[in-house]
């Protein structure tokens, strides 16, 4: 016999309160969403909405364990063919922002184990990063100390890079140290002014001990997907094209094999800089989409990136950048 049907949801808690508790059952419990209706006393259809927007709102996390086999060999074959300790792909390609849910759901499962007590994590920034929050499900850890490796924006619209930092130590229970300045100043003059003079200078030494260095890179060129794109002066922007860069990472702006550019942009950037990032014990590098493939190969040259973890479409370009031997 169905239950009786409940009155009117009026609070957003109780909504929230009946929403998970419709997630619980189905994906936990696996009633049908028949049964879930007659259990909470709505309709089917109320059902299949709660189910929808927990989805949406993150409070359900769905991902598959298993890489599919063609994934495995890719990764193996880019291990061998860049060099590196470990290459983790999720199958598949998407937009932008698909990519980098999918990209950033599996830094999330790694970080969840690699982070480990004791450690200094310095972080960059990017929508690959802010994803990862969603899957990141680690155990407390001590005295763990997450470092923001570059300033913020003044104007921010979307993601701002000292966000990430301070809610992945939030979900360690780490200590924060945020690298409190604006991405970009006036002049080198001033970025050197800002780091001695205003206390960030702690937090580039500590930065030159990482543990762990998580970051990220995106493509330079007209219509790049890559967040900087959006803040970017278009005269800059063309002067860093002109002058050969295909990557940008922490802003800092990368030919094709690695090396930084010359351009007068880079000395007005507000980071710890890729030379920090090179010297950590381990980087990761988290960053899919085949158009972005020369940019992550780049940042791979100049950070000596241990681990990649990237999208098929990504790998298989990166493959294509890197003939080998079969």
């Amino acid at each position: 016999m169905p239950k009786r049907a409940r009155p009117a949801q009026n609070h957003l808690s109780d909504a929230g309160a009946l929403r998970v508790r419709a997630a619980w059952l189905y994906y936990n419990r696996g009633l049908t969403q028949n049964q879930i209706a007659d259990q909470l006393g709505i309709s089917r259809s109320s059902v299949i909405r709660l189910l929808e927007e927990a989805r949406a709102r993150g409070e359900v996390q769905i991902w598959i364990n298993e890489t599919p086999g063609e994934c495995t060999a890719l990764a193996l074959a880019l291990e061998t063919r860049l060099g590196l300790d470990e290459v983790v792909i999720v199958p598949g390609s998407g937009t932008t922002l698909e990519t980098a849910q999918d990209v950033g759901a599996a830094l999330g499962r790694y970080l969840s184990n690699v982070i480990a007590d004791d450690m200094v994590v310095g972080v960059g920034w990017g929508r690959t990063l802010s994803a990862s929050l969603r899957t990141f499900r680690p155990v407390r850890r001590q005295e763990v100390q997450v470092l923001s490796l570059m300033g913020g924006l003044v104007r921010a619209e979307g993601l701002n890079p000292i966000d990430f930092s301070w809610q992945l130590a939030s979900h360690l229970g780490a200590s924060c140290l945020l690298f409190l300045a604006p991405l970009i100043v006036d002049s080198a003059a001033t970025r050197q002014r800002l780091i001695d003079d205003c206390g960030l200078g702690d937090l580039v030494a500590r930065a030159s001990a990482m543990d762990l260095a998580v970051i990220s890179c995106g493509e330079v060129g007209i219509g790049s997907s890559s967040m900087s794109s959006a803040f970017l002066d278009q005269a800059d922007l063309r002067g860093l094209i002109a002058a050969g860069a295909v990557c940008d990472c922490m802003c800092s702006f990368l030919d094709e094999a690695g090396n930084p550019v010359s351009h007068p942009l880079p000395d007005r950037v507000m980071s710890v800089g890729l030379e920090a990032v090179a010297r950590a014990k381990h980087v990761v590098l988290a960053s899919g989409g085949a158009r972005r493939a020369a940019a992550i190969r780049a940042a791979i040259r100049r950070t000596g990136c241990q681990t990649l973890i990237t999208d098929e479409a990504a790998a298989l370009a990166l493959m294509a950048l890197e003939p080998g031997t079969a």
